[in-house]
């Protein structure tokens, strides 16, 4: 799973879920990318999950660049804790994902095959995505 080796605050706070993406928001290596179109934290086990359904998929032909590293942390308090004596312990870690940002870009495959491979990858994150070329489609 991806975390972080070290970080500066063991716990932090939620902030605001708005504006849109200024970096990360264009191909930078591959091909094709998956480009989101909303506000979401997407979680370890999420990004992982959509990694190996891409890999499989291309069946080690092209290359896969993750774009997004989960560096912030998630609390949450015990089952069955009352309400008060303040914040959970942590227990997750996430990315914070706002519009316009690549999560993944892919290279070295075919159109379609990057097209299902990220269609893929897209049903296992929490947050509507589009697939994004470097070439504009033929009309």
């Amino acid at each position: 799973m991806l975390m972080p080796n070290k970080v500066k605050h063991r716990k932090v706070q939620k902030g605001r879920t708005t504006g849109v993406s200024t970096r990360g928001n264009d191909l930078s290596f591959g091909d094709y990318g998956l480009k989101a179109l909303e506000h979401c934290w997407l979680t370890n086990r999420q990004i992982e999950a959509a990694r190996i359904a891409m890999t499989r998929h291309i069946k080690r032909g092209g290359r896969i660049w993750i774009r997004i590293f989960p560096d912030r942390p998630t609390t949450s308090k015990p089952a069955e804790t009352r309400m008060g004596s303040g914040k959970g312990a942590p227990d997750g870690w996430v990315a914070v994902i706002r519009p316009g940002r690549i999560l993944f870009e892919m290279e070295g495959v075919d159109e379609a095959t990057a097209k299902d491979a990220l269609r893929l990858a897209q049903m296992k994150l929490s947050v509507a995505t589009e697939f994004v070329s470097r070439t504009p489609p033929e009309e």
